[in-house]
C-alpha cells in the first residue's frame, strides 16, 4: 500500500496520453457501474466518451494543461483544465484509480488544480459531477466548493450537478 506522499504531481506528456486515458475510463466507469448508467442511455458520459484520441484533441488543439499523479512512473491519477470563461476555470476529468483511493491523493490532485488556476487569474473554480452522487458532492463540499445547480443535458441519463469555489 502506498500513501498519497510517495508520488508526484506532474504535466501530463503527450507520451502519456494512453495511460491517462485509461485512468479516466477505469476512474469513472466505477460510477457508471455504482449507479447504473448505460452507454446506450448515457453515451456522453465521460467513462463512454474519453479515449486517447479525444485527449489528443484537447493536448494537442485546444492546449488544454494537463496532470498527472505518478507514483513510480505508473499514473494513478489525472486532471485537466478548460480554458477560463469570465474568470471562471473547469476542473475536467478528475481521476484516481480505485485502488489509490482514500490515500489522498485526490485532494492533493484539487489543490494542485486550484493554485494553478489562481495563478492563471481565475477567480472561481468550478466542476461537473454526477448530481447523484452524493459521496462526490460531499466530497467536493468538504473542500470548499458550493453547490449551484442541477441541469439535464442531451446525452446522460442524469442529471449534472454544478459546483463552484471562489479563489
Amino acid at each position: 500500500m502506498i500513501t498519497s506522499d510517495e508520488g508526484i504531481i506532474r504535466p501530463v506528456f503527450r507520451d502519456d496520453i494512453p495511460e491517462c486515458a485509461e485512468v479516466i475510463r477505469k476512474s469513472f466507469m466505477t460510477v457508471a457501474d455504482e449507479f447504473g448508467y448505460t452507454k446506450e442511455k448515457s453515451p456522453l458520459f465521460t467513462g463512454y466518451l474519453i479515449s486517447k484520441e479525444r485527449l489528443y484533441r484537447q493536448y494537442d488543439g485546444e492546449k488544454r494543461p494537463m496532470f498527472c499523479y505518478d507514483v513510480g512512473r505508473k499514473i494513478v491519477g489525472f486532471y485537466s483544465l478548460a480554458r477560463p470563461k469570465d474568470g471562471v476555470c473547469e476542473l475536467n476529468n478528475l481521476a484516481v484509480l480505485p485502488e489509490f483511493r482514500h490515500l489522498g491523493i485526490g485532494g492533493k490532485l484539487v489543490a494542485d488544480a486550484l493554485k494553478k488556476m489562481k495563478e492563471a487569474g481565475c477567480t472561481a473554480a468550478f466542476v461537473d459531477i454526477v448530481d447523484e452522487n452524493l459521496r462526490l458532492r460531499r466530497w467536493y463540499e468538504g473542500l470548499g466548493f458550493t453547490y449551484e445547480k442541477s441541469v439535464r443535458l442531451d446525452g446522460y441519463e442524469f442529471l449534472n450537478g454544478y459546483m463552484k469555489k471562489a479563489l
